[in-house]
């Protein structure tokens, strides 16, 4: 029999498969970060993601509600002249509920982009690491304002239905409003620059609680001691040293606000004003240190 003919080498082919310059509009910069922004803010609540991310911020956005919805109930079934509580006055109460959502939706917002090495990607073009840090920023002082001012909108609603006076409750409602954007900023700076200390998730949760638990418990028990030594003036001062006794104190100050502190003995107008600076300080350092802690990430 003939030996077994070579089969002959396959011939190489060219396919066309229309590749073609992109000629549509190029939505730069703003668009992405507008779109870091709306991705960000829908994650703090679980909106886009899997059903287990979504239980844990609705049953805290629910928790915040349930309290408002109750005194509104009682406020127009007794007949009430006035709310149980002032607006300025319901964010100071719920801090727990607050801390535990700004715990949980910080490291979410940027552990993982930490974790996974995903900073880069951002960085590569057209959006930058200020437009990043903006949008992050933005988003999650949007998801607390959207926490905090929620209760105060019902408040304010329920007031209207109850009749009470419509000039009163407007100036209230604003002026709680200003407290909770307060807030909200605060909060919103420095949750976000510890949780961006670290990669892991687990770390990111259990730093933020201390950071505000631990302050405010220090803060708390100093200002009993003041006050069982009669040094009332170290109690206004000590407020400086908490994130929710420093905004305490600005809407004690300006806002017409009734202190938390011990005995309602918050800071003077004039002590107000160092509150406020150091406030505005914190804030405005809080942007700074994510600034510079992303000119490090992924390069």
């Amino acid at each position: 029999m003939p030996p077994e003919t070579a089969s002959a080498p396959a011939q190489d082919v060219i396919h066309n498969i229309g590749y073609r310059n992109y000629s549509g509009a190029r939505l730069g910069r703003s668009y992405a970060r507008r779109s870091l922004f709306s991705q960000s803010l829908r994650g703090a609540y679980g909106l886009g993601r899997s059903a287990k991310s979504k239980v844990l911020p609705m049953i805290l956005f629910g928790v915040m509600c349930l309290p408002a919805a109750i005194m509104v109930a009682v406020a127009v079934s007794a007949k009430l002249s006035k709310l149980p509580v002032e607006y300025t006055r319901y964010a100071i109460i719920m801090q727990v509920v607050i801390a535990l959502f700004l715990a949980a939706q910080a490291p979410q917002s940027v552990s993982r982009d930490l974790r996974f090495r995903t900073v880069p990607l951002y960085f590569s073009r057209p959006i930058e690491r200020v437009d990043y840090v903006t949008a992050k920023f933005a988003a999650m002082f949007s998801a607390l304002f959207i926490l905090t001012a929620t209760p105060l909108l019902i408040l304010y609603v329920g007031a209207l239905l109850a009749k009470l006076d419509f000039a009163d409750q407007t100036k209230g409602f604003a002026q709680g409003l200003v407290s909770v954007a307060l807030l909200s900023l605060l909060f919103a700076g420095i949750g976000l620059v510890v949780a961006a200390l670290t990669p892991r998730r687990g770390f990111g949760v259990a730093a933020v609680i201390a950071v505000l638990t631990i302050s405010y418990g220090v803060v708390s028990t100093v200002q009993g001691i003041a006050l069982q030594r009669d040094s009332v003036d170290a109690i206004g001062w000590m407020g400086l040293f908490s994130p929710i006794t420093l905004v305490d104190g600005v809407q004690t100050a300006f806002l017409s606000a009734s202190s938390a502190f011990p005995e309602g003995h918050g800071p003077s107008t004039a002590a107000g004003f160092v509150y406020l600076l150091v406030l505005l300080a914190v804030i405005a350092g809080s942007y700074g240190l994510l600034m510079r802690r992303y000119r490090k990430v992924g390069l």
